[in-house]
């Protein structure tokens, strides 16, 4: 029987729950945990290797199980309402034996209301308990929000702060002792609810991997109207998914060689100067340029979403070098996620037409509407005074949320001057949303981070890698941002022993 010292039992009243639950002795027993608006659905033991595959997708036999090498634990999921409108789910999952004392809470993608077995297993096998929650609703879509503005609230920043309350809590139940060490790993919406924790909760987490995150929430729906409207103004302003990868070509062409290396990837593409226009078809339309209305629309891909009043600039543009990701924003119907905000937040009218959209009168308001969701404030000095420390990365290819978003980010909060040993950005060339595209994808940032969490010594580059044809074909450094990684002169240039990262 796991035995509970008296500061426990103290720990775990101050917590929000008492008596025998306190003492729970088994993973069964937290059904009877008591926790502050919340009830616990589910407390069992899982066998080693007992856990059933995922659902297979698409057709054919399923593979192997993944969960297979999986090792017992014990999994717990709850319902919290803190409001009489929320219904947020969460699980945790937490290894029967060789915890490494610590927590990981995992975020979100979009508007995804749904707990990933996947991502909380990928947790269990590092030692980690593992937690997530759905946000507090179902589904992709945003039409949750509908008519519920506390739901709304649970999806923007309550529901994880939930999350990590109660998860801190059954821990301690279950161990006898309270998590070491909190971390929060995301990217995308989860990177912005890990910024969002530091800056609303900073005593939530102790180090968070924050990836591509969404932080301008508001100001990336803007950027998928940008788009959609100038890509769909009349019928020959679109550009084909045919000419997507002629236009990275011809973005390759004029800049990958910039920084000393000719590789197939754009180092940093705001240095980059390419002028669509240089694609303009001499007579009519072939499938090796661009018409008239076609440039423009390229044009507006690369230009900052904009006031056409006040000039201000709403949101950065998609780089140079994110052309083959362009189907996202550019294809047939505008960014779903994007225009979802306007239809059920903003204007809360499912039959909103996007190309109505006014980038002046109608931009404040999207701002006030999105305010639960947006991180705009770089304060995040109570974060970093407790000794939080804050990974950032993302992809300068990213077609679904502008690189120039957690540049400009980073610059507002090191400005403050308080973020110097707690916050290092890593800016990935060639990357797309969160992965994937032609460069160096592979690495892994929570491994990262726990050695500057353990060492104190803050990250100034990371190696990550390239895999083609299911072997490793490239490796490069990612450097803090702003350095760059600058090619020795020689050895392979595939080869991240030859390069340094330096000032540009």
């Amino acid at each position: 029987m796991m035995i509970r010292t008296s500061w426990t039992i103290l720990a775990a009243s101050l917590l929000g729950f008492s008596g025998l639950a306190a003492a729970a002795a088994s993973c069964e027993s937290l059904s009877s945990l008591k926790l502050d608006n919340t009830t616990i659905t589910k407390a069992e033991t899982v066998a080693a290797g007992s856990l059933p595959a995922p659902p297979a997708r698409g057709k054919g036999k399923a593979g192997a199980n993944p969960f297979a090498d999986l090792p017992a634990f014990c999994r717990v999921a709850a319902t919290i309402k803190p409001t009489s409108d929320s219904d947020i789910k969460m699980e945790i999952w937490m290894p029967a034996s060789g915890w490494n004392g610590n927590l990981e809470s995992n975020g979100n993608g979009a508007w995804t209301g749904s707990i990933s077995d996947t991502t909380l297993a990928t947790g269990l096998k590092r030692g980690f308990a593992a937690a997530q929650t759905d946000t507090g609703h179902e589904g992709g879509s945003a039409s949750f929000a509908l008519g519920h503005p506390e739901k709304l609230t649970d999806f923007g920043y309550r529901a994880v702060h939930e999350l990590t309350v109660k998860s801190k809590a059954i821990v301690a139940a279950y161990y006898g002792t309270a998590p070491k060490l909190a971390y929060w790993n995301g990217c995308s919406a989860g990177g912005r609810q890990g910024i969002m924790e530091a800056l609303r909760y900073p005593e939530d987490y102790d180090a968070i991997v924050a990836g591509a995150p969404g932080i301008n929430w508001s100001g990336r729906s803007m950027q998928a109207l940008w788009i959609g409207q100038a890509s769909h103004k009349s019928e020959a302003s679109g550009v084909p998914a045919s000419k997507f990868p002629m236009i990275h070509e011809a973005a390759l062409a004029a800049c990958d060689a910039k920084d000393g290396v000719k590789d197939g990837v754009i180092e940093d593409p705001t240095k980059c100067g390419f002028d669509p226009k240089t694609l303009l078809c001499k007579e009519g339309d072939a499938a090796n340029c661009l018409t008239a209305e076609q440039v423009e629309t390229v044009k507006t891909i690369y230009t900052p979403v904009t006031n056409p009043r006040t000039k201000a600039e709403l949101f950065p543009p998609h780089m140079p070098g994110s052309e083959m990701g362009w189907g996202t924003m550019a294809g047939p119907n505008p960014f779903g996620p994007g225009v979802d905000l306007f239809r059920y937040v903003v204007f809360q009218d499912p039959n909103w037409d996007y190309k109505t959209f006014n980038f002046d009168s109608d931009a404040a308001r999207s701002r006030d509407a999105s305010a639960s969701m947006d991180v705009f404030e770089p304060n995040l000095d109570k974060f970093f005074a407790r000794g939080g420390k804050l990974i950032q990365y993302h992809g300068w290819a990213d077609p679904q949320i502008s690189p120039g978003s957690s540049t400009e980010y980073y610059t507002k909060v090191a400005a403050r001057g308080k973020s110097k040993d707690s916050y290092r950005l890593f800016m990935v060339p060639g990357m797309a949303h969160c992965q994937g595209g032609d460069g160096t994808d592979q690495f892994d940032m929570l491994s990262v981070l726990e050695k500057w969490v353990e060492t104190k010594k803050a990250p100034d580059q990371v190696i990550a890698s390239r895999t083609r044809n299911g072997a490793v074909d490239r490796t490069r450094p990612l450097c803090a941002y702003p350095k760059v990684a600058v090619y020795n002169g020689s050895g392979s240039t595939d080869d991240a022993a030859n390069f340094t990262c330096k000032a540009q």
